[in-house]
């Protein structure tokens, strides 16, 4: 849920940038895929603040169903790829434009442990946040020398309780791909603690509404380091 940040990162950013490419993984690649296809910021806030989600982490029926429709209703107009892990070999891999399928969208937002893998053309594949939330190495390998990176789970005010989750990224960690040092980047970050674990799998209009707005305090502070 810490995702709706990211609309309010976006309500900023929209103000003075417009990306050539999008790159997400999980909740982000959900975001990024609705963003790419030009879907403005009411729109977006309209997606977040709708209670359909309350019930999104009750069985994973109810998570495919979401991507049908995210996959049925949105088409990215601009280039966009989303970050999966394969299991078990724990290989990252991009998916992008196209090839994408509703599949894949609820692959890279099945968080391990609390939904099983997405089977597709006889492999397996879970959430791309598994070997890092923030998937730089997929937009370098879509062409991109700069980016401007939200991360929503960075800095010291990250969630505490990650409990297994956080134990499988640092298992993790070794396998993970990585960004070249000469990558331009600018860093958005939460400036204050969004909330707790609980309240990342727990939907709440009031919660919805604060991270939004504290998204667009961040990145309003962050604007003045983009140039086109």
């Amino acid at each position: 849920m810490f995702g709706a940040w990211e609309v309010g990162v976006w309500k900023a950013l929209s103000r003075v940038f417009q990306p050539d490419c999008i790159v997400g993984a999980s909740a982000g690649a959900w975001n990024g895929w609705v963003l790419a296809s030009g879907c403005g910021v009411e729109e977006m806030t309209a997606l977040w603040l709708d209670p359909s989600l309350a019930v999104i982490f009750q069985r994973p029926a109810l998570l495919h169903e979401k991507a049908r429709e995210l996959f049925a209703r949105f088409r990215p107009r601009i280039p966009f790829g989303l970050a999966l892990v394969q299991v078990p070999r724990m290989r990252q891999r991009l998916v992008r434009d196209s090839a994408i399928t509703w599949q894949h969208l609820a692959a890279t937002c099945s968080i391990p442990l609390v939904f099983p893998p997405v089977r597709i053309e006889g492999a397996y594949f879970v959430d791309g946040g598994l070997l890092g939330a923030l998937p730089l190495w997929a937009a370098r390998e879509m062409g991109a020398t700069r980016a401007i990176s939200v991360h929503a789970l960075a800095g010291p005010h990250r969630p505490a309780g990650l409990g297994a989750i956080a134990a499988l990224h640092a298992l993790a960690r070794p396998l993970a791909k990585s960004c070249p040092a000469d990558f331009e980047i600018v860093r958005i970050e939460p400036s204050a603690r969004l909330g707790s674990v609980h309240d990342a799998l727990s939907w709440s209009r009031p919660n919805i509404e604060r991270w939004i707005e504290q998204g667009e305090r961040d990145a309003n502070r962050a604007c003045t380091s983009i140039t086109m």
